[in-house]
């Protein structure tokens, strides 16, 4: 069984939204002891971290993606969240979550293409 399952990826216009969700079936109820984040990742270059979320809600993002993205969680469905807004073609990536401090065996990932 794999670790985070990250759905709500599309190919979408630049300024349009998605909203991304990762659900962690192995996890139990320690779901809600752990930061989470969400990565990013495009061919060639390293998986980069794009917004952490803390156990008690404190949330970081990266400048690129500030005022744009939000990171939420709903720790009884063992889920984490990433709206994005205003999309633009850098942002075209395969998106991940997995834990802040401790990783995880990565999921698939969610494919988010932004082009005109």
């Amino acid at each position: 069984q794999v670790w985070f399952v990250e759905s709500g990826g599309g190919s979408v216009q630049p300024g349009d939204s998605l909203k991304l969700s990762c659900t962690s079936r192995r996890l139990g109820p320690e779901f809600r002891i752990y930061s989470m984040a969400w990565y990013r990742s495009t061919p060639g270059n390293e998986r980069e971290l794009v917004a952490t979320i803390k156990t008690g809600g404190t949330v970081k993002y990266i400048d690129s993606v500030k005022d744009r993205f939000t990171i939420s969680r709903n720790n009884a469905r063992n889920t984490v969240y990433l709206e994005m807004n205003n999309l633009k073609p850098a942002d075209t990536a395969t998106y991940y979550c997995n834990g802040e401090d401790y990783r995880w065996t990565w999921g698939q990932g969610a494919q988010v293409t932004v082009s005109s």
